[in-house]
């Protein structure tokens, strides 16, 4: 097994909301994508490379929460960069960019929608 995580959904409320906040966040187009009785937005990922990719849902069934799993994004070479965009994209930073040793950095936040989300970097 390559990657413990094949896939993964965010849930949302408010589909415009969430898609302008993660277009921010990763300064990158969420594609939008046809999902049966609701709405799909791709984030970016390099898929033909083995990456893990992952969307924004809305839909019956998905409903946002700050509690249970924490998804961490991929915060790119330093996760300062994303997270500096956090609350300018409307979310709330509730655990500043912290050291985990040898593993790099993280940092939670609550994105538009109430999500608990986290980054991931080396730096």
């Amino acid at each position: 097994m390559k990657h413990s995580i094949n896939w993964f959904e965010i849930p949302v409320t408010d589909f415009a909301r969430a898609k302008k906040f993660y277009e921010v966040l990763f300064g990158a187009e969420i594609m939008e994508m046809p999902f049966p009785g609701g709405q799909y937005g791709m984030l970016p990922a390099d898929m033909q490379n083995g990456g893990v990719g992952g969307g924004i849902a809305k839909g019956d069934g998905f409903v946002p929460s700050d509690k249970g799993t924490i998804v961490y994004l991929n915060g790119g070479d330093d996760l300062s960069i994303p997270l500096s965009k956090v609350e300018e994209a409307g979310g709330k930073i509730i655990l500043p960019k912290t050291s985990i040793g040898a593993n790099g950095f993280m940092a939670h936040f609550i994105d538009t929608e109430g999500n608990r989300v986290a980054l991931h970097s080396m730096k």
